[in-house]
Parts: structure tokens; sequence; C-alpha cells
């Protein structure tokens, strides 16, 4: 279930607020009566998709060679 909380109490309890969220707990953080951020645990199974998504893209990209440059010649 998700909670709302002010900015300010978010401020002062945020370290209470971030072991809620461990715990499982969801928070919308308000500011003048608008939602502005939502706080809530991590979903380590998309994590892990997400990167597992990345490192397929970037092992599809095409090789490009710039020459061959020594570590001197960079820091030039």
């Amino acid at each position: 279930m998700e909670r709302a909380i002010s900015a300010s109490d978010a401020n002062q309890r945020f370290s209470e607020l971030l072991r809620e969220v461990a715990e499982g707990e969801s928070f919308t953080v308000m500011s003048r009566g608008r939602a502005v951020a939502r706080v809530l645990p991590v979903d380590r199974a998309r994590e892990q998709r997400s990167i597992q998504h990345l490192l397929k893209f970037v092992a599809a990209l095409p090789v490009r060679h710039a020459g061959n440059w020594s570590r001197d010649e960079l820091y030039e």
C-alpha cells in the first residue's frame, strides 16, 4: 500500500522512510499538495532484466576503430 508523506516529513525521517521501503512499503512524496516523487522498493528481477537487455544491446553495437593511439598520445 502506498502512503503519502510531505516533503518536509520525508526529509526529517529519511532514514526511517528507507527502512520502511526496505520492508516493502511505498511512499508518494507531496509538496504543496502535489505529488512530486515516489519512493518504492527496487524490483531486483526487473533490474536484472534491464541489465541483461543493456548488455545484449552493447554487444550488438558495431566495433568502431579510431586508429592506433597510445596512452601517452591520449593524455598529451
